[in-house]
């Protein structure tokens, strides 16, 4: 019998359309043999709708009528199993539209990708690929993760981290600050987004002001790093759990700017593609221009990092060269990657089919694992419990 498999993509985040693609892309190419795929789109709204208009890249041109033309569902838990309920449930007929063995996340950003799904889909008790809670969390929140790496001697930049309200309270204390502890100039972020969004380089103090208030549009935090002048970017992927797991080919995109843009990723070679492949559309030399020691230190840092923060499944490790000292930084982790870094292990010989199994694997192996834990202790702290408002002093 086929494993059933739901893949989740879309979701309330400004990388909604890079998930539709990466989803549907991820969709294409899983093994029909071997599973049962049924492809789930989550709204902007996270209402889940599923149906035959769902899995076609074109459908979405027209939102409105692709949601009128699909069903929504609601996930229920049973047993092993997770229901997809028609909702609003009828009262006469069968409600079941299918059921799922496990869950496929292919989704990018907050709200999604940073723990949020993964928790929902924890609740349900049903497999799931790809990271767990903690590691989506603290993968999706960069300054929490420059924290982790450096207590584990993995190199980070140093960075400051700012919430809204304190510059709201006294912009001109924040700037200043920044000022005096960072050498410009600097690269302004917000704190939890992906795919280059909100993300700008300031080189005096206007531009720091405009880059801080564009940043905040997007979160209430920011985080702020000194600048690479003479920058290389390299992208390295990591497959497996903590247990085993190996570094990919290494990838340098190009950008035509001083950062890699989201342009850059997944609107620049539109034409030459007929459409947006995800980040596998992106121009890039593949493999790097690197020597073989560098490749190897970022291959053992990536490993290092995929380790440090517990991951599972398949992630994208992006660093940076400092070309002026050849020093090498960790710049951030993606744990669910566009087009899931496909492309980085077709270089090694590993088709997308064969690691798109390979995940689904881990997930069910981790679930597995998982069952053999104990989540109940031998006693009922109930039995004497007399009631009353103030309850019982443990």
């Amino acid at each position: 019998m086929k494993i059933k498999v739901g893949v989740i993509f879309g979701g309330k985040s400004v990388e909604h359309e890079v998930s539709i693609i990466s989803g549907i892309q991820a969709i294409n190419n899983m093994d029909t043999e071997k599973y049962d795929i049924v492809p789930i789109y989550l709204s902007k709204e996270n209402k889940m709708y599923v149906g035959p208009m769902v899995s076609e890249v074109k459908n979405y041109k027209d939102m409105n009528h692709l949601i009128t033309s699909s069903q929504r569902v609601v996930m229920v838990n049973n047993n092993d199993k997770v229901d997809l309920i028609k909702y609003p449930m009828k009262k006469i007929g069968n409600n079941l539209f299918d059921s799922l063995d496990v869950v496929f996340p292919i989704v990018h950003g907050t709200n999604v990708e940073d723990g949020s799904l993964q928790g929902y889909l924890k609740v349900l008790d049903i497999p799931f690929v790809g990271c767990n809670v903690i590691a989506s969390s603290v993968g999706m929140d960069k300054y929490i993760m420059k924290t982790v790496l450096k207590d584990n001697d993995i190199p980070v930049l140093d960075c400051l981290r700012i919430n809204d309200f304190e510059y709201i309270d006294d912009n001109d204390l924040v700037v200043d600050k920044i000022l005096e502890e960072l050498e410009l100039p600097v690269i302004v972020k917000p704190i939890n987004l992906g795919s280059s969004v909100g993300i700008k380089v300031a080189r005096n103090k206007e531009e720091l002001i405009e880059c801080i208030e564009y940043a905040f549009n997007f979160s209430k935090q920011i985080l702020v790093e000194r600048a690479i002048t003479n920058l290389k970017e390299i992208n390295c992927s990591v497959l497996g759990n903590i247990k085993d797991c190996q570094a990919s080919e290494c990838e340098e995109p190009i950008s035509t700017g001083e950062i890699l843009s989201y342009e850059d990723k997944y609107t620049s070679n539109q034409g030459k593609n007929k459409g947006s492949k995800g980040m596998s559309s992106l121009d890039r030399k593949l493999p790097a221009d690197i020597d073989q020691g560098t490749k190897d230190t970022i291959q053992k840092y990536a490993i290092d990092t995929f380790k440090a923060l517990n991951c599972n499944g398949v992630v994208r490790i992006d660093f940076m060269i400092d070309l002026d000292t050849n020093d090498i930084y960790v710049n951030e982790i993606n744990t669910i990657p566009g087009s899931l870094s496909f492309y980085l292990w077709e270089a090694t010989g590993m088709k997308y089919k064969e690691m798109l199994s390979k995940l689904i694997d881990l997930s069910l192996m981790r679930q597995r694992e998982e069952n053999n834990l104990s989540f109940s202790y031998d006693t009922n702290i109930l039995e004497g419990f007399s009631g009353g408002s103030k309850g019982t002093k443990i």
